[in-house]
């Protein structure tokens, strides 16, 4: 664990800037473009696609992603991203790898991306240090996507910080009864829906980003379909995609892999 010593510029948006902030791995992400992903911690299968479709999306186009390292849609959105275009924000010291459930994930981050952290080692997670992380998280960010989220639910702190600091706030369009605290974001006006994830990114960051695979069989991948119906949609495709690491295959379906 290291301390941070230069200016952040970012972390100005924050009410206060923090007195310390430490860090394991590669600082030089925090130069790049970055876009925070928050959401539930028991996102629904569609939610769960929309986040790892949209880190991955962000991560060809050489964005950032940033999250706060909890289950559900932050570990979702730092596996979609991968390990060495990712920032992962935690609620205790770097040392202690919380959740205990994401040790393994955070160790890869630690290694190839970065962790970020306001307390020392051995600095256990508290109800306020959760909310000190999300603030950093909406922080460094260029703007806010709330995945997934009920009311009354740790995310409704973010899209507090966002509001406050001006950020843009952007949600997936979700059905009625579920979601509540995005869909009443709509319906206050407070936040925009992304229906296209390619779109939505060239919007924000226009000539900024670098242009990733948009052909159909990356599209067709997207939607992790089974080995069997990617080989019958593109059987002259998909040899070659496996051996050149553009997907991998797991338990029997087909995952888009970021661009290296």
């Amino acid at each position: 664990m290291n301390k941070i010593k230069e200016h952040v510029v970012e972390l100005d948006a924050m009410k206060n800037y923090p007195k310390e902030l430490f860090f394991s791995g590669n600082k030089e992400l925090l130069k790049k473009k970055k876009i925070s992903i928050v959401g539930s911690r028991k996102p629904t299968k569609y939610s769960q696609l929309m986040a790892r479709n949209l880190a991955l999306s962000a991560s060809q186009a050489d964005i950032c992603v940033v999250s706060g390292g909890a289950m559900g849609i932050d570990a979702i959105s730092h596996l979609g991203a991968s390990s060495s275009n990712t920032i992962a924000v935690l609620p205790c010291g770097i040392d202690l790898k919380y959740p205990a459930v994401n040790k393994n994930l955070l160790t890869d981050i630690e290694k190839n991306g970065l962790l970020l952290s306001q307390f020392k080692d051995g600095f256990k997670a508290t109800p306020y240090s959760f909310v000190l992380r999300n603030e950093i998280v909406v922080a460094l960010g260029d703007v806010l996507v709330v995945v997934e989220a009920e009311l009354g639910s740790g995310s409704m702190r973010s899209i507090e910080y966002a509001l406050k600091m001006g950020k843009e706030i952007y949600v997936f369009p979700q059905r009625l009864g579920e979601s509540g605290a995005t869909n009443e974001l709509l319906k206050d006006a407070k936040a925009k829906v992304i229906y296209d994830i390619n779109e939505f990114i060239f919007s924000i960051f226009g000539n900024e980003v670098r242009s990733f695979k948009n052909d159909d069989f990356s599209e067709f991948c997207k939607s992790n379909p089974t080995y069997d119906e990617v080989l019958k949609k593109f059987p002259n495709k998909i040899f070659e995609a496996e051996l050149s690491g553009e997907i991998v295959v797991k338990n029997g379906l087909v995952y888009l892999c970021p661009l290296t």
